[in-house]
């Protein structure tokens, strides 16, 4: 049987952009840490790398479109975090969020991490975001860079 797999090795001609939301940044400015700390652990070049900043995560899909179109990136690391608070905004901008990204990757077939943290409470999203449940940003970059691999091994 033959194995497709992609490897956790950052290609040279691959340039990856990270957006993340200005909105929580408290918790997303850990996550983007993380990101690029898995960036550069696994081979990247720092001149390969961008990262831009969208107002909220309703505004993530928008951004991401953007980059994708212009055909200047190869893959992008989404993070933010959402948590829930006593209306029912989470639920809106939460699933509006999460459709448009995968949207957006699925219209480009370019690589799209989901690092948006859903949380209940705050407490989750510390959590997340390099404590007790380590760093989603970490692995939402790993999850870019073994699926621009994989693309290539699939030969896209």
């Amino acid at each position: 049987m033959r194995v497709i797999e992609g490897n956790l090795s950052v290609r040279a001609d691959k340039r990856v952009a990270i957006v993340s939301t200005r909105w929580n940044h408290f918790i997303v400015d850990r996550l983007v840490e993380g990101a690029k700390d898995a960036y550069s652990r696994h081979g990247g070049n720092s001149d390969d790398l961008t990262h831009v900043l969208a107002p909220g995560a309703f505004e993530l899909p928008m951004v991401i479109e953007q980059l994708l179109s212009s055909g200047k990136y190869d893959a992008v690391c989404a993070l933010g975090a959402v948590i829930r608070g006593s209306t029912p905004h989470f639920d809106y901008v939460s699933a509006e969020a999460t459709k448009g990204i995968a949207t957006v990757s699925l219209k480009h077939k370019k690589p799209v991490s989901f690092g948006l943290l859903t949380t209940d409470t705050i407490e989750q999203a510390i959590e997340r975001a390099g404590t007790k449940a380590g760093n989603k940003g970490f692995e939402a970059m790993t999850v870019v860079i073994e699926l621009l691999d994989l693309y290539e091994a699939i030969g896209q």
